[in-house]
């Protein structure tokens, strides 16, 4: 199975690199972004399950109704992108369960930050999936963590995916400096040792972000906008033609239990 998920959010990265972006603009690249992905997957029949911040949410509750209408499920990504408190981790949940009337049960944490697991169980959720088991200098070192799913509790850990040498990850900054000829042949073989593969990207991938106030380095723009648009289709293509299915992370779950 396929797990392809999307963290939906205010587009703040820009703030990262001393970048200028109004809160109008962040939310506007994003739900630009959301409509594309959206788009791609309706062609491809592909599920999908979207991480919402509650900030996102409350201001593009006509593009989650519609991901929830075809079919995809909703998680948390917390209230906010760029502030965290514990309570965050239930409230989120809970103001996202009563807009939009449907069951979130997972979680990601922004950025992949650590969170303490005896407070996401306790915050209700059944999944968590705010690892990459992999090391990023100046982010994380996950090398000692299992690369592929795990209990911790009552609560299933699912890692984001990396190759089962070297643990190159495959999250989306791979996805858009690395030879697409490369990727699929990484996809391949976590695939085929896994049996699942777990990739994860944003909706401002897919939207016009080259904008010199922004201040984003080279790395974090190359294929965005129009050519993300083109690269992921061509992708979630090459993936259905090897005949490979998607899944949200609610059926992942309730398979890895039968």
């Amino acid at each position: 199975m396929v797990l392809l998920s999307f963290d939906i959010e205010e587009f703040d990265m820009p703030f990262e690199y001393k970048g200028e972006i109004s809160f109008e603009k962040q939310i506007s690249i994003s739900q630009t972004g959301l409509e594309r992905i959206l788009n791609i997957l309706k062609k491809h029949n592909a599920k999908a399950t979207f991480f919402s911040t509650v900030v996102f949410a409350e201001n593009s509750k006509h593009l989650i109704e519609r991901l929830l209408n075809e079919g995809h499920e909703l998680a948390s990504h917390t209230w906010f992108h760029s502030a965290f408190e514990e309570k965050h981790l239930k409230e989120s949940r809970e103001r996202l369960e009563e807009l939009f009337s449907t069951k979130v049960t997972g979680l990601r944490m922004p950025r992949m930050m650590p969170v303490d697991e005896k407070e996401v169980e306790k915050a209700g959720y059944s999944y968590n999936s705010s690892i990459n088991p992999t090391f990023l200098p100046g982010r994380y070192n996950n090398l000692k963590v299992s690369r592929t799913y795990f209990k911790e509790g009552n609560v299933v850990q699912v890692p984001a995916s990396v190759s089962p040498n070297f643990r190159i990850p495959l999250f989306w900054l791979s996805f858009h400096n690395f030879p697409l000829s490369l990727y699929k042949k990484l996809a391949s073989d976590t695939l085929k040792k896994d049996k699942y593969l777990n990739i994860y990207f944003h909706p401002w991938e897919f939207a016009e972000i080259k904008d010199t106030a922004f201040k984003l380095p080279g790395f974090t723009v190359k294929n965005t906008g129009k050519d993300m648009v083109e690269r992921f289709d061509s992708f979630v293509g090459w993936l259905k033609d090897k005949g490979h299915s998607f899944g949200t992370f609610q059926e992942f779950q309730k398979q890895i239990k039968g």
